[in-house]
């Protein structure tokens, strides 16, 4: 039995069509589409999406504690409200999206960023989502009259939250699975709403609770 081609130290037990040979099972369930350029009919890509989803949802649920306490202190619920927001236009964006990436969403956080700067330079043609996400928050702040340096700060915050989370691969997705997982399997009904939500093309609406615990968005046509 041949070696396996990524880390050269296990034996190789699966084909990869990507590295065009064998690959040991630990690094095919730590590096497929992470680190490597997996095809979409791999066989072994579809088997694992939702395991690795409920898995990197509970790393998340738990790291993402730490994130609300902090924005709580700082802002209040304001100020937890702003990232909630993002965290839904996410999965409302990338739910059904198995090619996502982080940074498609670190990107666009960024974006949105910069528009806030009174020195904000147009950018040409922003990518898809950027546009998703500024459409939401500038509805959002002008319906809650909420003042841009807050929501610059815990755009910030939520960056560097991002990133940690994400790790260092250039195609990580771990952000991306993580929170689809925590949506998906402890708020299963936000999800839902916010799967009819991409359906029907309506806008996120976040109700008067605090994020992170029970609320979910409302409906809108």
């Amino acid at each position: 039995m041949s070696q396996c081609l990524y880390c050269h130290e296990r034996k190789g037990k699966r084909p990869c069509p990507a590295l065009q040979g064998n690959i040991c099972s630990p690094c095919c369930g730590a590096h497929r589409v992470v680190s490597i350029n997996c095809p979409q009919d791999c066989v072994y890509l579809d088997a694992n999406v939702e395991y690795q989803q409920k898995r990197m949802g509970e790393r998340f649920h738990h790291e993402r504690k730490g994130l609300y306490r902090e924005l709580l202190e700082f802002g209040g619920e304001k100020a937890a409200e702003v990232f909630y927001l993002m965290e839904a236009v996410v999965y409302k964006h990338f739910h059904l999206n198995r090619n996502g990436q982080d940074g498609e969403v670190i990107a666009a956080i960024q974006a949105l960023r910069r528009s806030l700067s009174p020195i904000y330079v147009p950018e040409v043609a922003p990518p898809a989502f950027a546009e998703a996400l500024k459409k939401e928050y500038t509805a959002f702040m002008e319906g809650q009259k909420i003042d841009p340096g807050l929501v610059g700060e815990v755009l910030d915050r939520g960056l560097r939250f991002i990133n940690q989370f994400s790790g260092d691969g250039l195609r990580s997705n771990q952000f991306l699975s993580g929170l689809i997982g925590f949506f998906t399997t402890r708020h299963p009904q936000v999800a839902n709403e916010l799967t009819q939500l991409a359906s029907s093309g309506g806008r996120i609406i976040l109700p008067g609770t605090r994020p992170g615990q029970e609320d979910k968005p409302f409906l809108t046509p």
